[in-house]
This record gives C-alpha cells, structure tokens and sequence, in this order.
C-alpha cells in the first residue's frame, strides 16, 4: 500500500518518512476511507471493502476530528475548485464525469488535469480516472470522468 502510494500522505499529499516513528505525528499510519453509509453499518468495526491509504500519523489524526479536506496545491491557478473527497464518493458510486475547476488558460488547465490524475491514483486507488478539458466562456472547465478497475 505504501509502494502504490508512493509513501504520500493521501490527506496532505506530503511525503511520508518510511524510517519515522509511527508515534510521531510525521510518521506512518494506515487510514481506511469508507462512506459515511458504510462506516454507521460497520458499527465501530472496519467497513467492508474500505479502501486503506498511507497517511501520516497526524493527518490521520486530526481527520477523525473533523471532516478530512483534500487541499488543492497553491501552485495550481484554479477558480471554483471541486471539493475532492466529495468528488471521489460521488464518482465511486455513480461513476460518470464531474467538472471539477476552471482555470483561465490552457496552460492552467493542462497542469491541473496532470495533478487531478495523479492525485486520484492515492485517493480513489480503486476508480481509472481520466480527464478532459472544455474552452467556455474565455475559461477551460476541468472534468473527471471514472470507470471502475
């Protein structure tokens, strides 16, 4: 798992320090992403098909606290960005395509497809996404489209 997620916290999208302490809020953790539907079920126990993610320690943490956000990294310039975890449920169990940003160039929105793709790959492991990007408006829309592996 740590392999395939190519030792990134799947939270932060930080790297994670195979070597560090798992007490050290750094340090690994192995977190499982299920629906809010398919945890209630579980009743406290591991859902069935929960998709586990490397995280660190701390971001594993804090996301049973409070509702766990994805962030977009600040060297993408993107308006209207879609809240990713909400994407990726959505996705998982619809499938489909979903608009997920507007950038003002091309440019913009070629480099954002390139990260949506690979940041996809440790979210939602289990679903093939792929991109595309629409001129509209003197803008370019970025969507996703999944099909399930």
């Amino acid at each position: 798992m740590a392999e395939r997620d190519g030792w990134r916290c799947w939270l932060c999208d930080e790297p994670v320090d195979p070597l560090m302490s798992v007490n050290d809020d750094r340090g690994p953790s192995v977190d499982s992403l299920a629906t809010a539907k398919a945890a209630k079920a579980a009743k406290g126990k591991s859902p069935a098909g929960a998709a586990e993610r490397l995280a660190h320690r701390g971001c594993n943490t804090r996301k049973g606290a409070i509702k766990p956000v994805v962030p977009w990294p600040t060297r993408l310039f993107v308006a209207d960005s879609a809240p990713l975890i909400g994407v990726a449920e959505r996705l998982r169990r619809n499938g489909g395509r979903e608009v997920v940003a507007r950038c003002p160039s091309r440019a913009d929105a070629d480099k954002t497809a390139g990260w949506l793709v690979d940041r996809f790959s440790r979210l939602a492991p289990e679903l093939a996404v792929s991109t595309s990007i629409e001129p509209g408006g003197g803008q370019f829309m970025v969507a996703l489209t999944a099909a399930r592996r």
